[in-house]
């Protein structure tokens, strides 16, 4: 059985042209060789498999090559080359500062420096994790990282680089490596792959790439496991199954929904998640995404900022289509705030719920968002929401003697405003929502032999709609009915009473508005006659504060059981200003009432603005 080598190793590269992702810092090392302005230190730096101890190792094979080709690239046939390759050269030294971190290590490889190369012309020292060195080891290293000999060449590799100290920093020309994109690892996946005769779908490649987080060695990682996963054919259904990872389709299917009103379905497709085994903070977290990518998709100008394959991003475009803007951006705001409070939360998922169904809310209310196939129902027009009573047709016999009986038609209640007395009722819109009418009837009704008018039926609203009549509406004309209706509180009050109620008034309502209750407290009130009530305030700029006035009339008329009263608010007259007292005119004011400081004053012969 041969010895497996994994294909982060396998497929390592070995010049220039075949580092994935890193042209900027390939290029400048390479133009650095050809004018020959190598420094004499260099800082690799950057997150985990973009590369780093990869270009330290071609730098290093290649300014030690005999023969260079004319792209600046290792020749890999002369001397220098092979015994790098066989890893048997004696002029590249790797040195791993995590195990290798003390300042004996440092000094022995000081003493290593002085010795000058066998074969070819440098003599170079990579030494990874650099930050671990200890501060003693680093002391030690400073001198010869600052005046090397001719020969030597230091490349220090590091994932964080702020643990480095300053001095270290100075002496090295630093390079910052980047992550490497999700195209450019797809790319190189893909090359992999077909170089391994192994059939991959493009979106599993895509998905691998998303996967590895812009670490290439992770995403060769991932490609391995697949192959042992599936075999030769990589498909899409086998990488997300592998990686549990969430279908981007639920996503659609979930942003589909919203924009339809259609919540039984969200929470259906919420609990098959769910069932799946997915983490519910994971689903908020990759919606986020896909709303983010929505919006991105709004402008084709930035329709190139998301990182997936062609097909799916056309399909991102469709759907950003009818996603207005101002929806998507209230959407990003709910979900953003469902993940920050997911963790505090007793009920995780009911909490997730709720998001989901103010964004259904959000859509099909606010922005007036077609939600389904479902007719507007309107009023008849010139025909009172009151009770009718028709009389009995003619010829219908009744079995008694008396004038024709009036039968009662069931009355039916409708949320509609009652109609101005003299006026026709004008045409209300009402809600689609589907109610029962409320029938009352007046009197038993009276056999006439005849069958009755059918009466309506009631408005059936389909499934996946919304009512277009808002809640804050119905609650505002409710309100409405409520003053129209209240009845006459009128019970005589003192002004003890009145002082007590204002009080209490101003200590509840301070946690609410410190401003309003200090504004209210600051003087005390006067009942005058009539069940008037006045009151001083430095500004009339409360009366903009109508929740604080209409619930200071409130505690006033449940305290006084009294709502016959009237608020007069007065303006507090303010005094005259007063000029500034000078040290001088403070002095003598001073005197006035202790005149023995004159006496000290000319005691001590004390003269200035005194």
């Amino acid at each position: 059985m041969e010895n497996f080598v994994v294909s982060a190793r396998k497929y390592r590269p070995m010049t220039f042209d075949t580092v994935v992702g890193q042209g900027s810092i390939t290029n400048t090392l390479k133009n650095a060789i050809r004018n020959n302005t190598l420094a004499q230190a260099f800082l690799f730096c950057g997150p985990r498999g973009v590369g780093k101890t990869t270009c330290a190792r071609i730098l290093a094979k290649t300014i030690n090559c005999l023969h260079p080709t004319e792209n600046l690239e290792a020749c890999n046939e002369c001397e220098s080359c092979r015994a790098f390759n066989n890893n048997a050269s004696f002029n590249i030294y790797e040195l791993d500062a995590a195990s290798n971190n003390s300042v004996e290590d440092i000094r022995s490889l000081v003493d290593q420096v002085r010795i000058p190369p066998q074969i070819g012309q440098y003599k170079v020292y990579i030494i990874d994790e650099v930050h671990m060195l200890s501060a003693a080891a680093f002391n030690a290293f400073l001198k010869t990282l600052e005046e090397p000999p001719a020969y030597a060449k230091f490349i220090l590799a590091t994932t964080e680089k702020h643990k480095i100290i300053p001095t270290i920093l100075s002496r090295c020309q630093i390079f910052d490596f980047k992550r490497i994109t999700v195209d450019d690892i797809a790319k190189h996946l893909a090359f992999v792959a077909k170089s391994e005769g192994v059939n991959a779908e493009p979106e599993a490649l895509n998905i691998i790439a998303q996967k590895a987080d812009g670490a290439l060695r992770d995403a060769l990682s991932i490609f391995d496991q697949m192959v042992s996963f599936s075999g030769k054919n990589i498909t899409y259904k086998d990488v997300i199954d592998n990686l549990n990872v969430l279908d981007y389709d639920y996503y659609f299917q979930i942003v589909d929904h919203i924009l339809h009103g259609n919540t039984s379905d969200i929470l259906l497709i919420l609990n098959d998640i769910i069932s799946k085994g997915f983490e519910p903070q994971h689903f908020v977290s990759g919606l986020g995404n896909h709303l983010r990518s929505l919006l991105v998709c709004k402008d084709p100008a930035t329709v190139q900022l998301l990182e997936v394959s062609e097909q799916l991003r056309q399909r991102y475009v469709t759907q950003s289509q009818a996603c207005p803007m101002p929806f998507l951006i209230r959407a990003l705001e709910i979900n953003n705030k469902c993940d920050i409070d997911y963790r505090a939360a007793n009920n995780k998922r009911l909490h997730l719920e709720i998001a989901l169904l103010k964004m259904c809310a959000l859509c099909s209310q606010a922005l007036n968002i077609p939600t389904a196939q479902a007719q507007p129902v309107q009023m008849p027009q010139n025909r009172p929401a009151q009770n009718v009573n028709p009389t009995v047709p003619s010829g219908v016999s009744t079995g008694s003697t008396s004038a024709a009986t009036k039968v009662p038609e069931p009355v039916v209640t409708a949320k509609a405003p009652e109609p101005v007395e003299g006026t026709a009722p004008a045409a209300q819109p009402i809600s689609n929502t589907p109610q029962q009418p409320t029938v009352q009837p007046q009197a038993a009704p009276v056999s006439t032999g005849s069958t009755s008018a059918t009466p309506a039926k009631p408005v059936v609203r389909p499934r996946g709609t919304t009512s277009s009549f808002s809640i804050n509406k119905a609650m505002q004309q409710v309100g409405q009915k409520a003053e129209e209706k209240e009845e006459t509180w009128d019970t005589p009050f003192t002004q003890e009473q009145l002082t007590a109620a204002w009080g209490d008034f101003v200590n509840r309502y301070k946690t609410i508005s410190p401003t309003f209750a200090a504004a209210l407290g600051k003087y005390t009130p006067k009942l005058m006659g009539n069940s008037e009530i006045h009151f001083s305030v430095d500004n009339l700029l409360f009366e903009h504060d109508t929740e604080g006035m209409a619930a200071l009339k409130r505690h006033l008329k449940q305290s006084l059981h009294n709502n016959q009263y009237q608020l007069k608010p007065e303006l507090m007259e303010r005094p005259g200003e007063i000029e500034a007292y000078t040290d001088k005119d403070k002095f003598e004011k001073m005197v006035e009432e202790r005149p023995y400081l004159r006496t000290l004053q000319t005691e001590l012969k004390l003269e200035g603005d005194l």
